[in-house]
């Protein structure tokens, strides 16, 4: 099993294996056809208070990182999440975030590997 991230603005590859788009928000100029989605499981993201909290500013990373694995402990989302990583040899997290090292979708495969 792995579970990896990408940018959904990168191109679908064959590697991504089952491809999971974990924003809340679908993202700006990305159709349909293009993600090649398998599934959005938007509940999983960030609470929309969280999210506006964090801003995306780095300096804000390890508190969000801290708050967003509490939102995780309670989310059902998380055990079809699971439940997928146990099915498929290689599942994919997508995200629309710039930054590939401050982003939710990090917190949350770290979060599913710790697990």
């Amino acid at each position: 099993m792995t579970v990896s991230i990408k940018r959904i603005y990168d191109e679908p590859a064959s590697g991504d294996g089952y491809r999971v788009l974990v924003d809340r928000l679908w993202p700006r100029g990305v159709s349909k056809e293009r993600a090649q989605l398998d599934l959005w499981l938007k509940d999983i993201a960030p609470s929309s208070e969280l999210r506006n909290w964090f801003g995306h500013r780095v300096e804000n990373f390890a508190e969000f990182s801290a708050r967003y694995r509490e939102e995780l402990a309670g989310n059902p989302a998380v055990s079809q999440l699971r439940d997928l990583v146990g099915a498929y040899t290689s599942v994919t997290l997508l995200y629309a975030a710039h930054d590939p090292k401050t982003n939710h979708a990090r917190v949350l495969r770290d979060f599913i590997n710790d697990q």
